[in-house]
């Protein structure tokens, strides 16, 4: 085959993706909609503890945002690296923001049936009284709180099952 026929080859290869592209609705691209973080966010049913971490986390993003009237994709692209964070650690409203948003985590997953009325005035009082570092790191990811190995919630999960299966 010559090199004439691979570039007419190719050109039309070329066309025929652009106008499927556009057969199928591509011309019409509208970006999806920001989810409005200070809407109430309705945990799914998980069956495990990185899915609770996981839903904590989301909606620990979501109160925070709504607090700081940003949306939880600038949150999350502000806590991802040193830099970002050091911007909204000056930021005056961000220790209310970040305990706001544990707070509405903490009663989003007492709403759902997540976590028990006992484990959520724990993690009240935790989102209430800790230093703001560490709830930042909370609201980055709270796994460490939820996992099985050494998080504060599965010591508290065995004694409590101990004493009467107190957690859903």
């Amino acid at each position: 085959m010559s090199g004439r026929a691979l570039v007419v080859g190719s050109v039309v290869a070329s066309a025929a993706l652009v106008m499927a592209f556009l057969a199928l609705g591509g011309s019409s691209y509208a970006p999806a909609d920001v989810r409005d973080p200070c809407e109430p966010r309705v945990w799914r049913e998980t069956d495990d503890l990185q899915g609770t971490a996981e839903q904590f986390t989301l909606s620990a993003l979501d109160g925070t945002a709504c607090e700081l009237h940003v949306t939880r994709e600038t949150l999350i692209v502000a806590l991802a690296d040193s830099e970002g964070r050091e911007r909204f650690a000056e930021d005056p409203r961000l220790e209310a923001a970040v305990r706001a948003g544990l707070q509405r985590a903490v009663d989003d997953g007492e709403r759902s049936g997540e976590l028990s009325p006992l484990v959520a005035t724990g993690l009240r009082e935790l989102a209430e009284r800790a230093p703001v570092s560490e709830l930042v790191s909370l609201v980055r990811d709270a796994a460490p709180l939820f996992e099985d190995a050494g998080g504060l919630l599965a010591p508290l999960g065995g004694l409590l099952e101990g004493a009467g299966g107190v957690l859903p």
